[in-house]
C-alpha cells in the first residue's frame, strides 16, 4: 500500500542557527500520525549533521546532487557521497533546477538512474507553467516529463519513486491549484502509470501536491 507523505524542501533558506532550532522544534512535534512519512530536505551542508542527530521520524534527503560517482566536477556532491552520510532521498526535477540551472529530460534521467543505482530514493518532480496551464496542455506537459525521465525504469525501479505534481504558476507565487485541479492531475499521473506498470504497481506509487501548500490549506489538499 502507498505511503502517504509530508516532505518539506527548504531550499536556500535558514542560518545555521535557524536550521537548527526548526529541526529541533520538528522532531519535538507530538501525535505524529504512524502512517505518514516526513522527509526533509535542508540545505547540503547540513545534510550530514542532521542525518548524524539521528530520528526515525524524518528521512533525510538532499536537494541535489550531480549524477556521477566521482570524478573532476568543482562544486559538485555526488549520490555516492550523499549515500556514504547516511542521505535516503534526493529531489530530482524541481522547477527551478530546471529553469535556473537549465536541467533538461536527458540530464534528469541519468539523475534518476545515478539515484536508484545508489538505493536511494527519489523524489521526482514535475509541473507546467502558467502559459501552459492557460492554453489547457497541462496534461500533456507533464506526461512529456514523467516519460522522459521516469518510464525507462522497471517495474522494481519504479516503486522506489514518489511523484511531486508541483505546477510551476503555484510555487512560491501564493497562488494555489484547487482541490480539483490537483485530484485531475493525479488521476492523469496514475492513469499513465497504470498503462506503463500496470494497476497493481501504479497503486503502489505516492503521488504529491506541492505548490503554496500551507497550514491553511494543507487539511483540504490532503
Amino acid at each position: 500500500m502507498r505511503k502517504k507523505i509530508v516532505a518539506g524542501n527548504w531550499k536556500m533558506n535558514l542560518s545555521l542557527s535557524e536550521a537548527r532550532e526548526l529541526f529541533e522544534n520538528l522532531k519535538s512535534t507530538q501525535n505524529q500520525p504512524e502512517d505518514v512519512l516526513l522527509y526533509l530536505y535542508p540545505s547540503s551542508i547540513y545534510l550530514n549533521e542532521f542525518v548524524q542527530a539521528g530520528t526515525d521520524q524524518f528521512h533525510i534527503g538532499a536537494q541535489n546532487f550531480y549524477p556521477k560517482e566521482n570524478g573532476a566536477y568543482t562544486g559538485e556532491v555526488s549520490i555516492a557521497q550523499l549515500k556514504g552520510i547516511g542521505v535516503q532521498s534526493v529531489l530530482i526535477g524541481h522547477s527551478e533546477r530546471r529553469a535556473y540551472f537549465g536541467e533538461h529530460d536527458d540530464f534528469l534521467k541519468a539523475k534518476v538512474d545515478s539515484a536508484l543505482e545508489f538505493g536511494m530514493h527519489v523524489m521526482f518532480c514535475c509541473g507546467e507553467p502558467l502559459k501552459i496551464r492557460e492554453e489547457g496542455t497541462q496534461n500533456t506537459f507533464v506526461k512529456a516529463q514523467i516519460e522522459a525521465a521516469l518510464f525507462h525504469l522497471s517495474d522494481a525501479q519504479i516503486k522506489e519513486v514518489t511523484i511531486a505534481y508541483e505546477p510551476v504558476w503555484a510555487i512560491g507565487t501564493g497562488l494555489t491549484a484547487t482541490t480539483e485541479q490537483a485530484e485531475a492531475m493525479h488521476a492523469e499521473i496514475r492513469t499513465w502509470l497504470t498503462e506503463k506498470y500496470g494497476i497493481e504497481i501504479a497503486n503502489e506509487i505516492s503521488i504529491l501536491y506541492g505548490g503554496s501548500c500551507n497550514a491553511s490549506n494543507a487539511k483540504e489538499l490532503f
